[in-house]
C-alpha cells in the first residue's frame, strides 16, 4: 500500500494527482513529491529487512516513521473534514503502530 501510494505521489502529475487525492491542492508539487518520495523507502524498510532476516532493526523504524507521516495525514484529512479519508488513514497507522 505505501509503495504504491509513494509511487504514485512521486511520479504523477499534478492534475492527476488532484483528482485521484483531493487533499494535494492544500501542498504544494513538491511537497507532494517529497511525501512520495519519503514513503518509498519506508515501504522498503517494513518489508524487506523482515523478509530478508538482514538489518531487521529496521523494520520496526520504518513504521514508527510511517506512523508519523500518517498522524499527520490524519490531521490533515481532520482539518479537510474528510472523514472517509480519516479512518482509512487511521487504519493505516494503527498498522504501523503495531509494526513499530
Amino acid at each position: 500500500m505505501f509503495l504504491m501510494a509513494g509511487a504514485m505521489k512521486a511520479t504523477q502529475p499534478r492534475e492527476k494527482l488532484l483528482k485521484q487525492r483531493p487533499w494535494t491542492e492544500n501542498f504544494s508539487t513538491g511537497r507532494v513529491r517529497f511525501i512520495g518520495v519519503v514513503e518509498l523507502p519506508a515501504a522498503i524498510g517494513l518489508i524487506l529487512p523482515a523478509a530478508s532476516g538482514i538489518a531487521v532493526f529496521l523494520t520496526p523504524l520504518a513504521a514508527a516513521g510511517l506512523v508519523v507521516m500518517m498522524l499527520l495525514a490524519v490531521l490533515t484529512h481532520i482539518r479537510r473534514r474528510e472523514p472517509a479519508a480519516v479512518a482509512f488513514t487511521t487504519v493505516l497507522l494503527l498498522a504501523a503502530a503495531v509494526v513499530a
